[in-house]
């Protein structure tokens, strides 16, 4: 047994317990920011050992190791390490959060790597409902919010439902394949030369769970529940390393053990891929609140990273995981501006309550105004690389259709991207934002630096991406 494979994972998990311990030692108004910044240095270290691990299989094969899981688990680390460093700027005033918040965050982050390096459809479920699990007690960690007990509440009922809808197909699977080993599976579909219906019949089911966690239509009416009424950075760390780990293992499944199927599966994906593009539009028209507003832009965004796996196609598979290294950037520049957006030391997520931010903060504004130019797409920032090769995948693969509803709904989300530029540089000024924390200021900085710079890491990512799914394509 190769204990170097999941290294990476072994050392999260005792660091996590060990931070657990430290925290209930601490007094509990000075427990925050320490076990914050210990979860950070955790996952820093576990970041850092991720490229060393050697590929290969352990643990009687449910668990493996190879170039895909590395560059998913490096965006699943870098998702969450840059939630906790918003938690951080986010205590202040009314705003109060548990020290058991980066824990659970670390917590979910080993489940989602544990998701990525699934080699078995029992290790998926596992890693998946102990990356879960977390999020539900993250959603509702504000007990004294309403609207946080709520989004909890709305989660865990609705999680709960798509977990019996994966571990009803992976029976099913299990039931028609006699295996729950992805390479054995493989083989056995193989050697059939078909999918039989009870097969497919589990394949549906296990694409419906997944689809689920990405918040793809029509399993996305959690959403905006619970991206508004979870804390902010719980919100940034919900849209980022949970969606990739459900990437994870969709491209895994899909790409391997399915792989055979893929003209049966194709047409799901691709309308699942296109309800989510147009839907996510037309929904964030009339938005308000600029955390639902963010909710609906990730349920499109999803859409447009299924159009590479619709390709069915090591190159759409590439496209993907580029499009989702581009979101993560994205994703947690947005939040961090959210999370700075406070009067009082209240916080305040009204898109009304931008109205000339441009003069009242205007470096605030200038990495906002760069997110949601980034979101529409627009050269040569970093949403443009990932929409341009997604889009260049669907096209190879003739997926004409597809491509279309994909243009029309970057058009619509080009409204509501560019009505919140409006906003901050041409309505008059409001009320002035308390000045932002270090740590928010840092995040909003850094990733509006590097969406706008993409393009120098680009043949890096995109080679990297390439031997990822090459690793489950062949």
């Amino acid at each position: 047994m190769n204990w170097m494979l999941a290294l990476p994972e072994l050392v999260l998990a005792l660091s996590g317990l060990v931070i657990l311990v430290a925290g209930v030692c601490m007094k509990k108004e000075d427990s925050f920011v320490p076990a914050a910044m210990l979860s950070i240095a955790a996952m820093g270290v576990t970041l850092f050992l991720v490229p060393l691990t050697p590929d290969g299989n352990g643990y009687g094969h449910v668990f493996v190791n190879d170039g895909f899981a590395r560059f998913l688990k490096i965006l699943i680390l870098a998702g969450g390490i840059l939630a906790t460093i918003i938690s951080i700027g986010y205590q202040r005033g009314s705003s109060r959060l548990p020290f058991e918040t980066p824990v659970l965050m670390l917590f979910s982050s080993l489940g989602a790597m544990l998701m990525a390096s699934a080699g078995n459809l029992i290790t998926l479920f596992v890693g998946l409902e102990l990356s879960s699990l977390s999020i539900y007690i993250l959603c509702a960690i504000e007990r004294d919010r309403l609207k946080s007990a709520e989004a909890g509440l709305k989660y865990f009922i609705l999680g709960s439902l798509a977990s019996g809808l994966l571990l009803y197909g992976i029976s099913l699977v299990y039931g028609f394949a006699g295996t729950m080993e992805l390479v054995p599976l493989s083989m056995i579909i193989a050697g059939q030369g078909g999918l039989p219906l009870g097969l497919q019949i589990g394949m549906v089911f296990i694409i419906a769970g997944l689809a689920f966690k990405l918040s793809s239509v029509p399993f996305h009416m959690w959403t905006p529940d619970a991206y508004q009424g979870s804390p902010t950075p719980v919100t940034a760390y919900m849209a980022g390393a949970p969606k990739f780990a459900a990437f994870a293992l969709l491209l895994r499944l899909m790409a391997g053990p399915f792989g055979m199927a893929a003209p049966r599966w194709q047409i799901l994906i691709e309308t699942i891929a296109g309800l989510s593009m147009l839907f996510g539009s037309l929904a964030a028209i009339p938005q308000t609140d600029i955390k639902r507003l963010m909710a609906y832009s990730s349920i499109g965004h999803m859409g447009y990273a299924m159009m590479g796996l619709a390709a069915a196609s090591a190159t759409g598979l590439r496209a993907t995981l580029v499009y989702l290294a581009a979101y993560l950037v994205m994703n947690a520049g947005v939040f961090a501006v959210i999370g700075a957006m406070r009067r009082g030391g209240r916080e305040v997520t009204s898109i009304r309550d931008l109205s000339g931010l441009s003069r009242t903060h205007p470096g605030m504004a200038l990495a906002m105004a760069v997110f949601m130019f980034s979101m529409v797409g627009v050269p040569p920032m970093a949403g443009f690389f990932g929409k341009f090769m997604v889009f260049a995948s669907a096209w190879h693969a003739g997926l004409y259709g597809l491509l279309a509803v994909g243009g029309v709904s970057a058009l619509i989300g080009a409204y509501y991207y560019l009505r919140v530029v409006k906003v901050m540089y041409f309505d008059a000024p409001v009320q002035e934002f308390d000045s932002p924390a270090p740590s928010l200021s840092f995040v909003s900085a850094g990733m509006g630096v590097v969406t706008v710079f993409f393009l120098i890491g680009l043949g890096v990512i995109t080679s990297a991406a390439e031997i990822a799914a090459h690793a489950i394509a062949g």
